[in-house]
């Protein structure tokens, strides 16, 4: 069966305007609607950064207590878990999972193993 949402906790989190800490949440997968949607934002067309933060806001479907996110409350996000929630996109996007394979150092065994980042 595939998995089209996955679950995942940003390192720090983001602050909300009322001091609420925000930290776990929760990424579809992105569609072709997706890229549409971004390509047509004059603010994404100038600056990768942007782009990336609209991509995000259309496909995290919920963060902490936050069930609409959008590019205004993502602009809010600490580098770090900008740099996470990309690096997360990717991965799940890319691969449709958020495993990836790995080997021991010590006898060579090959297993899979969950996506985390430090900090996470």
């Amino acid at each position: 069966m595939l998995t089209t949402t996955f679950d995942f906790i940003l390192p720090r989190g983001l602050l909300d305007s009322a001091g609420n800490l925000h930290r776990r949440g929760n990424m579809r997968l992105a569609t072709a609607k997706d890229e549409v949607i971004v390509q047509k934002n004059k603010a994404a067309q100038d600056n990768e950064v942007s782009a990336a933060i609209v991509m995000l806001s259309q496909v995290i479907i919920r963060l902490g207590d936050l069930v609409q996110v959008s590019p205004e409350l993502l602009e809010n996000l600490f580098s770090r878990d900008l740099a996470y929630l990309r690096e997360f996109y990717n991965r799940v996007n890319q691969q449709g999972n958020a495993q990836i394979d790995t080997q021991c150092p010590n006898c060579n065994h090959g297993f899979s193993t969950e996506f985390v980042m430090a900090g996470e």
